[in-house]
């Protein structure tokens, strides 16, 4: 639970009362102009309006030169960003061929396999010649290769359950299987703040949807009990499957499930468990298999377990694992299986490659010290964010670490100071967080050496005292010892 200052809190309501303020006078006028000169739709309805073009029109295009930058290089720890320019006021943006070298902080290259690796690029080249870069067909059609069975055994035996079924889209994996799962009459519970892929497959579902208090198993068991004593709506009849669904670590939030005392609460109400470890998996853990492994839960009290290989891995797509069963049963129904273009086989064979050296069995200890160091530079990190005075969200262990923002004017002020000084950062705004608490989403990689983050931490301090989103008193330096011998007096 976020609790905002009350100064915070009151600047940032009056900053959003006096855009919505401002913004609506101007539309206003723009409304009389436009029926002086007659309208151009010619009957039809506008495409978009609301308060959602009001507050993409008034807000975002005006800040969104800190979004979508492109990038000329790999997502490695020190990344080419491309510079854009406008003339007209944000409202579109142009490239130019201008490139800034910038530590990068904002992809979820946790183990650094998004760049070149000395095991995994050569593998990944020499699959790209024997199949292709696409198989461009379903899987159900002619879009299996052996690469695809190899990884389905690699992901099952490396996440501890029998069987896995791949996708190509790590977003397709919650929004296209959750229907497949689940249906009218059933009942899924789900973490308020769950990730919007599993908030569309719930409810496209057909299934009746009830949300739990982030984070807080004892409003899960509340809600558990309420919901089953009472029944499916109107008929009151049993549920035919209750399903609860939450994260292994919180994209926004950097934290990590209660994943122990969740589980319990399942089993004693017999629901199903379904566990999304996209940024979990890879990342955490003592041989990188996640918040099970972290946490002491065994993979078995766990239904359904789903991931992507598009952090930790450096590839795409998603995977769903669970019993024999249930993945021959989404093999014959599941859409992003029966009519989705396969994963292609160059990103198969280079997640293949990636848990090879996380395991060792590239005959290395690489793997080992890449999760060593992706826990080390996450804890180092947040320690030193929080000793400056930053709200810093998340656990420890957690690559993921975001810094309270709040005001609407602190979000381009932040990303773009950054930027200036060749750092790049990734700013989250409504709708991806509630509207009173945007941030900047700070994300570690075993990539980053000490030198990277002490620069990195120099200009977020700097950055942050400009704009003033230290909200807590720094802690004093201890005094560094001088060398020579002590004097007793």
């Amino acid at each position: 639970m976020i609790t905002i200052p009350y100064i915070t809190a009151l600047t940032t309501y009056f900053s959003y009362g006096l855009l919505f303020a401002f913004g609506q006078f101007r539309d206003f006028f723009r409304k009389i102009f436009d029926w002086w000169r007659g309208n151009n739709l010619q009957g039809y309805a506008p495409i978009v309006l609301g308060l959602e073009d009001f507050y993409t029109r008034r807000l975002y295009l005006r800040i969104q030169d800190c979004f979508g930058r492109p990038i000329s290089s790999p997502p490695d720890a020190w990344v080419n960003v491309v510079e854009r320019v406008s003339k007209d006021n944000n409202k579109t943006l142009k490239r130019t061929t201008n490139v800034s070298r910038c530590l990068n902080l904002g992809s979820y290259n946790y183990l650094g396999f998004a760049a070149a690796d000395e095991y995994c690029t050569p593998r990944v080249i020499d699959s790209m010649k024997k199949f292709s870069p696409s198989t461009c067909s379903t899987r159900t059609d002619g879009g299996t290769t052996t690469l695809h069975t190899e990884l389905e055994e690699c992901v099952a035996d490396f996440v501890g359950k029998p069987a896995a079924l791949v996708t190509g889209m790590g977003y397709a994996t919650n929004s296209a299987i959750l229907p497949s799962l689940i249906g009218k009459g059933g009942l899924i519970i789900s973490d308020s703040l769950n990730h919007n892929s599993i908030v569309n497959g719930a409810r496209g579902s057909g299934a009746t949807v009830r949300v739990f208090q982030h984070n807080t198993p004892s409003h899960l068991e509340s809600v558990l009990r309420e919901n089953i004593a009472e029944g499916q709506p109107r008929t009151h009849r049993p549920w035919k499957k209750i399903m609860v669904i939450v994260e292994g670590i919180y994209s926004m939030e950097g934290e990590l499930c209660k994943l122990p005392e969740i589980v319990a609460i399942c089993k004693k109400y017999k629901a199903y468990v379904y566990l999304d470890e996209a940024h979990s998996i890879g990342a955490i853990g003592k041989t990188g298999r996640g918040v099970c492994e972290l946490l002491g839960v065994d993979t078995a009290d766990v239904d359904i377990m789903m991931g992507t290989f598009t952090k930790s891995f450096g590839s795409c797509g998603g995977y769903i694992a669970g019993s024999k069963e249930v993945i021959q049963y989404l093999k014959h129904t599941c859409p992003a299986h029966l009519y989705a273009t396969s994963i292609s086989p160059p990103a198969a064979q280079q997640i293949i490659s990636a848990i090879k050296v996380i395991l060792g069995q590239d005959g290395s200890n690489r793997g080992a010290q890449k999760l060593a160091r992706i826990r080390e530079n996450s804890n180092f990190f947040r320690s030193e964010l929080q000793k400056m005075g930053f709200e810093v969200l998340g656990d420890n262990d957690s690559p993921v670490m975001p810094i309270m923002l709040y005001n609407p004017a602190k979000i381009p002020a932040f990303s773009r100071e950054c930027l200036k000084q060749n750092l790049a950062v990734v700013t989250v705004a409504f709708p991806a967080t509630p509207l009173l608490l945007a941030r900047a989403r700070i994300c570690l990689s075993a990539a980053h050496t000490r030198e990277d983050m002490i620069k990195a931490l120099k200009v977020i301090s700097s950055v942050g005292d400009m704009i003033g989103i230290k909200y807590f008193p720094a802690e004093p330096k201890k005094p560094q010892l001088e060398d020579g011998p002590v004097k007793l007096d």
